[in-house]
């Protein structure tokens, strides 16, 4: 008999993670060994149960989901990590893959298709649900393409930039990057003047328009 793919789940949501389990083991090849609302806790679930593939969201209190990828990636350089997100996007799809997922897909995408991207991200593969994958092509190619303002962040920056778009002060963020408000200030000034933003209202705004946080 052929040994299901272990999975776990990430995902802040209790309802949406019990959903997912109940589709997910509906198929005889999967099964669902762990399950976390956090990105800690979730990263501490994937060092005792080792799964095959780890389903996470994006958008999670605390650390959240890319630096949630990028210390699973660290701790095990094979990871099988497949973002499934409401933030459907080509610039968050990219940074998911830059962080070290494998595979990305929309939370509007049915059952058949997470099942189908489960399997493939198992099997090694990348996985891009196709509209982004079809949206990803063309910026690679075409040379005129603008790219996103935010791609010009850092990784921290970027931390921050979506941190502070959720409504942290600096006091709170720094408790959740385990870094100093000082540290914080410089990164936030830093952000501020690539973006060309005048204040938080104009941050929101662009975080909105580029799907980094949801309407």
């Amino acid at each position: 008999m052929t040994k299901p793919i272990c999975i776990l789940l990430i995902d802040d949501h209790p309802v949406v993670r019990t959903g997912y389990r109940r589709l997910l083991e509906s198929t005889p090849d999967i099964c669902v060994v762990a399950e976390a609302d956090d990105g800690e806790s979730g990263y501490q679930q994937y060092l005792e149960h080792q799964p095959d593939v780890t389903i996470l969201d994006l958008n999670m209190p605390g650390i959240g989901g890319l630096e949630t990828i990028r210390r699973i990636k660290a701790r095990d350089s094979v990871a099988h990590i497949l973002v499934f997100s409401m933030l459907n996007n080509a610039t968050m799809a990219q940074r998911s893959l830059k962080a070290g997922a494998t595979g990305f897909l929309s939370k509007q995408s049915g059952i058949g298709e997470m099942i189908q991207a489960v399997r493939q991200v198992n099997a090694g593969k990348i996985y891009i649900e196709s509209e982004l994958a079809a949206t990803l092509a063309l910026n690679a190619t075409r040379k005129d393409t603008c790219e996103s303002p935010l791609d010009m962040l850092t990784k921290r920056e970027f931390q921050i930039f979506k941190l502070i778009a959720e409504g942290n002060s600096s006091v709170q963020i720094a408790e959740k990057l385990a870094i100093s408000p000082k540290t914080v200030g410089v990164h936030h000034v830093n952000l501020m003047r690539k973006l060309q933003l005048q204040n938080t209202t104009q941050l929101i705004r662009m975080a909105i328009n580029n799907d980094v946080i949801p309407t």
